[in-house]
C-alpha cells in the first residue's frame, strides 16, 4: 500500500507540473511580450525608421502594441485567423508584402500560420528567452514590427509555422490587385 500511495502522488504531481506548463504556454502564445534585443534586424535599403512618437501616431493603440510593443493577442480573437480568402498578408506598420494566402494553414493555435514568408528577406528571426524559453521571434525586415514566432512543427514542405499576430497584418484580397 505505502508503493502505491507513493506512485500515485508522484503521477498525480507529474500530471499538475504538466497541467500548469500547458497553462503557462497558453498564456505565452505565439507573441508574447519578448526580451529581443533592438538591431538584430539586417538593414534593407528600403528600410523603414521613425520615431516612437511617429508611430503612436500612425498606429493603432492595438497595432502599436503588439508591432512596437511586441505584445500578443488573444488566441482566437484577432484578424485573419479564419481567414480563408485569397490574397496577400502585409505588414500593418509599413506594408511590406509578408505571407501568401497560398502559404496559410490551420494549425489549431488561434493565430494566422503559414509555412513560409513571400520571400525570404521579408521576414527577420531574434532569439526571444521570455520566461525561460528559447523561440525565435519573427519581424517585418522593412520596419522591425514584431509578428509573431516562428515554430518548427509546421506541415511539409517547410516543417515550420510561423505563427502571426493577427493584428500585426493586413490583408489584401487577390481580386484586389
Amino acid at each position: 500500500m505505502g508503493m502505491g500511495r507513493v506512485l500515485a502522488g508522484s503521477v498525480s504531481e507529474v500530471v499538475m507540473k504538466a497541467m500548469a506548463l500547458w497553462v503557462a504556454m497558453a498564456l505565452v502564445g505565439c507573441g508574447a511580450e519578448s526580451l529581443a534585443g533592438d538591431g538584430v534586424v539586417p538593414a534593407r535599403k528600403d528600410a523603414i525608421e521613425k520615431t516612437d512618437a511617429q508611430w503612436k501616431a500612425e498606429l493603432s493603440a492595438e497595432e502599436y502594441r503588439i508591432l512596437r510593443g511586441k505584445g500578443t493577442e488573444p488566441a482566437f480573437t484577432g484578424k485573419y485567423w479564419q481567414n480563408k480568402e485569397a490574397g496577400t498578408y502585409h505588414c500593418a506598420a509599413c506594408g511590406l508584402d509578408l505571407f501568401s494566402s497560398e502559404t496559410k494553414f490551420r494549425s489549431g493555435t488561434g493565430w494566422p500560420s503559414y509555412t513560409q514568408p513571400i520571400a525570404v528577406d521579408r521576414v527577420a528571426e531574434a532569439v526571444d528567452g521570455v520566461l525561460g524559453m528559447r523561440r525565435t521571434e519573427i519581424l517585418c525586415n522593412r520596419c522591425g514590427g514584431h509578428l509573431g514566432h516562428v515554430f518548427p512543427d509546421g506541415p511539409p514542405p517547410t516543417g515550420l509555422r510561423y505563427c502571426v499576430n493577427g493584428n500585426a497584418l493586413d490583408f489584401q484580397p487577390k481580386s484586389a490587385k
